[in-house]
């Protein structure tokens, strides 16, 4: 009874906010003075600093009352990620903060104060911001090691007091010149803190192709690349600009005197060229069901055309120019559905794992993961019985089978996880658990984008426009109706080019 009541009390609280907000947003705030409206914005910027903070205490709750796997997914990451549509670094953002500035309790149920208890309670009366609060932690997280926690927690509220009064840059700027008065030395150089920063980074892939990459190396892994650059990126070798480069034994004299290359290039060149020796000695095992190999996705067309771009099984795009040098000296798989290919691709019950002529053929159809929002490579791709499981009775057909990651694979099962399936037309939808299911897309076209690009009516059936008889139907008055509420059109209507000729009308979904 007592729940209960509590659970309706809470309910009746969150109504009343929304309907404050409700009635605030239905306020004319242009008849306000200049002074008046000020006023106004102080508050409504006290309360937004606030907000996060009934976060953090309602994160803290849920996941003392159950566990991400109970919800159906891998990760209270994924949680937040799928119910509320967040991103990956937002969502771990959000349970972070949760974690350092949100209510804790022992084992036995005795109340903790938070992690931050100063940043907590500064958050809670409204005097920092989101900003602030990131500084806040960072500069708490670079402590060193052996400041003692009495020590910890008077930094933290002297830079808690600094920060009620002041932006987050001269916040930001404060604590590193604290930070540096502490330890004007640095860390001392062990092995725990070498290890704790060794890692290489790569960046986003760029439009122009390029992939940004950086690294913090051991001692050892910066030994193991110092002789092979000293080998490999001396002037004159594997210059890509020779007719022959020269990738083992000495350079010519003419080679080294040619090579204008700069030794950041020269080093690029010789970390391409110790990777392909590296793919050609055949003693790498093998990755996902394949040996460990570059494998690349492309069109006829875009190679008939040499235009357009390959996709590797990681998900990184190549201009087509680059694949064909590539394939003059690569084996060829021709994936073709519509006629006998020569090799197996049902094997019914006989097997339980796919061959390596099925996995071919999934990277052709599939590109990579097929779960909505997931834009992991084959690479990184396991092969899931999508119509039913193996142990359930499944068939080990390639009509039958998806790639999903690791992650993803896991997650499906029937006890309140994802389910999967194939429609009609061989394509594999995704079921979200109840807990996270919002209405999201059930099929994934991030490795298939050329199927939105010249969109049939089964797709746009897919992506929520269902009710449409055919296209002739499909102008902007009838969708307008159907879809008011998450559909911006362009003015005028513009048209969108069939394969076939047809031109019809597109929807332009809104920001």
């Amino acid at each position: 009874m007592h729940v209960r009541t509590m659970g309706t009390t809470v309910m009746r609280a969150m109504t009343a906010l929304r309907a404050a907000h409700q009635a605030f947003a239905a306020c004319d705030v242009e008849s306000l003075t200049r002074t008046e409206l000020m006023a106004v914005m102080d508050e409504y910027e006290t309360l937004t600093c606030q907000l996060p903070a009934q976060t953090h205490r309602m994160l803290a709750h849920l996941q003392a009352e159950t566990t991400a796997k109970e919800l159906g997914a891998a990760s209270w990451n994924e949680v937040l990620r799928v119910r509320w549509r967040l991103s990956k670094a937002e969502a771990g953002r959000r349970l972070g903060e949760a974690a350092m500035l949100g209510p804790r309790r022992t084992l036995t149920g005795e109340p903790l104060p938070a992690a931050l208890a100063a940043v907590a309670a500064a958050q809670a009366a409204g005097l920092i911001n989101a900003d602030h609060v990131k500084v806040l932690r960072e500069a708490i997280d670079g402590l060193p090691t052996f400041v003692d926690m009495a020590a910890r927690q008077q930094f933290e509220v002297d830079l808690v007091r600094l920060a009620a009064s002041v932006g987050p840059k001269e916040l930001r700027d404060t604590a590193e010149f604290r930070l540096f008065l502490l330890d004007q030395d640095g860390p001392e150089p062990d092995d725990a803190e070498r290890e704790r920063r060794r890692g290489v980074t790569v960046g986003k892939q760029g439009r122009d192709a390029m992939t940004p990459l950086t690294a913090n190396l051991s001692p050892e892994a910066y030994a193991v690349w110092e002789v092979l650059f000293a080998k490999f990126a001396a002037p004159g070798m594997c210059n890509p600009d020779d007719d022959e480069p020269c990738v083992s034994g000495t350079p010519t004299q003419a080679q080294i005197d040619n090579d204008h290359r700069t030794l950041a290039q020269r080093r690029h060149d010789a970390m391409l060229v110790i990777g392909r020796i590296a793919l050609m000695c055949g003693d790498l095992g093998q990755l996902n069901g394949l040996p460990v190999s570059v494998i690349i996705r492309t069109t006829l067309q875009d190679l008939e055309s040499r235009a357009g771009l390959g996709v590797t099984g990681g998900g990184s795009k190549i201009p087509i120019k680059d694949v064909i040098r590539m394939a003059a000296h690569a084996n060829h798989h021709l994936a073709v559905f519509d006629k006998a290919t020569g090799s197996a691709l049902n094997h019914f019950r006989a097997r339980r794992t796919a061959t390596p002529a099925q996995r071919v053929m999934l990277i052709a159809r599939d590109g990579g993961c097929t779960k909505p929002c997931c834009t992991k490579g084959f690479y990184y791709c396991q092969v899931h019985h999508a119509e039913a499981a193996f142990a359930d009775g499944g068939n080990t057909n390639v009509d039958d089978l998806t790639l999903a990651c690791g992650w993803d694979n896991r997650a499906v099962h029937k006890d309140g996880g994802y389910t999967t399936s194939v429609n009609e037309r061989g394509v594999v939808e995704w079921q979200p658990p109840p807990a996270l299911d919002n209405g999201q897309a059930r099929i994934n076209y991030y490795h298939r984008p050329e199927l939105l690009t010249y969109p049939d009516e089964n797709v746009l059936r897919d992506i929520g426009f269902d009710d449409h008889r055919s296209w002739d139907d499909f102008d902007e008055a009838s969708v307008r109706a159907a879809d008011a509420d998450i559909l911006r059109w362009t003015e005028p209507w513009d048209p969108w080019r069939l394969p076939d000729g047809e031109v019809c009308g597109a929807p332009v979904r809104g920001p």
